[in-house]
């Protein structure tokens, strides 16, 4: 088994994070963060989960604005990345961050119960 994806994916999530922090200038681009990247065996696809702090609706507009500039993106990690295919990119909201404040408040709610 190769580590090409492992190691492409964490290539892939360190140049995401710069790309956000200092090329995206849409202001649509809130609060996000880049959790994870899984790249396919082949090296030709690419889903990128992206965690954005905020409201329903700043996930949401934030989400349409990477899909937006998907093409930019993608160019740029080419750039950087020094690929003969980069692959397809696809942005994914990861709400693991929501799930686990969810279940420390039931604990929580379950530990104010008890005592």
């Amino acid at each position: 088994m190769s580590h090409r994806p492992e190691r492409l994916a964490e290539a892939v999530k360190k140049e995401m994070s710069d790309l956000l922090l200092n090329e995206l200038k849409d202001p649509r681009v809130g609060f996000a963060t880049i959790t994870g990247v899984d790249v396919s065996g082949d090296l030709k696809y690419a889903k990128i989960y992206v965690s954005v702090l905020g409201n329903h609706e700043q996930r949401h507009n934030t989400m349409l604005a990477l899909k937006k500039a998907q093409g930019f993106i993608r160019t740029e990690l080419g750039r950087r990345i020094r690929l003969r295919h980069v692959p397809e990119i696809s942005f994914h909201l990861d709400e693991s961050l929501d799930h686990g404040v969810r279940v420390m408040e039931l604990l929580d709610e379950v530990k104010g119960k008890d005592v």
